[in-house]
């Protein structure tokens, strides 16, 4: 019997992920999607399929060149400037969204921080940074939607990591940060229920994106040594975490919450 349950699951798990796939394509015609951290990476990747699947997509950053450069990238996009670590200027960009849009349906809650080192080296700002962003800030963001998303039965998306549910060494902090934000996902899908509105999490490996140029260390040495831990052997591309993250806001798909989806080549085995 015991050994019937692990098939059982598997086969539960790909029928689940051959109907996200049905979903990729979903049109996203009249709805509004917002998406933090959207100036580049992951972020950029999934605000640009969203408005490829004809939502209008409001896409926020926190600098204003960066802003700049995504906006001349896509010109389709709403872009607006907001630093998700304070609460008030994430409550005031929800509220913007809300009154230009008319509606919000979809939040995806992407922008992140992640500092590498040792627990000696780490300094309190560099440890509370984390917490602002990773956590606080998709607190904030998601408590001010929710009017809105209640209206519509929308969705939220929070982006944790594969180190949200797996050791790391030497990024303790940022780990334990999207650990809390997955607990946060499955706590609110609950609490959220009775409004219609869904709350999952996309957990992505290393996915080649800018970060690598902004942690202090060769960019291709960390790749390497990331790839080393992946059973596909390569990192992601954004667009492939994308594809999830859109997929799993689908419009039909109604009847998942509370998930925490890995899709990181394997890393969680």
């Amino acid at each position: 019997m015991s050994a019937k349950v692990p098939l059982a699951r598997s086969l539960y798990t790909d029928a689940a992920r051959a109907l996200m796939l049905e979903r990729m394509n979903e049109r996203f015609d009249g709805k509004v999607v917002l998406v933090t951290g959207a100036n580049s990476g992951i972020g950029e990747a999934a605000a640009a399929q969203f408005a490829k699947a004809g939502a209008t997509v409001f896409g926020i950053g926190r600098r204003k060149d960066a802003l700049e450069e995504a906006r001349a990238r896509h010109p389709q996009i709403k872009w607006l400037m907001a630093d998700v670590a304070k609460p008030n200027e994430a409550r005031a960009m929800v509220e913007a969204v809300v009154t230009e849009g008319g509606r919000l349906d979809v939040v995806v809650n992407n922008a992140g921080i992640g500092t590498f080192g040792p627990l000696e080296a780490l300094t309190d700002a560099q440890v509370r940074e984390q917490f602002e962003v990773n956590v606080f800030g998709v607190s904030a963001i998601t408590a001010a939607a929710l009017p809105a998303l209640k209206a519509t039965k929308g969705s939220v998306v929070n982006i944790s990591s594969a180190a949200g549910h797996k050791s790391m060494p030497g990024a303790s902090h940022y780990a334990a940060s999207k650990a809390a934000l997955e607990s946060l996902t499955r706590s609110w899908a609950a609490e959220l229920a009775p409004a219609g509105v869904r709350v999952n999490a996309i957990a992505p490996g290393p996915t080649d994106t800018p970060v690598f140029h902004k942690l202090g260390a060769p960019a291709d040495v960390l790749k390497a040594a990331f790839v080393k831990q992946v059973p596909l052997g390569r990192l992601a591309t954004s667009d492939e975490i994308a594809k999830w993250i859109v997929a799993i806001s689908a419009p039909s798909v109604t009847w998942v919450t509370g998930q925490i989806l890995s899709v990181d080549g394997g890393m969680s085995l």
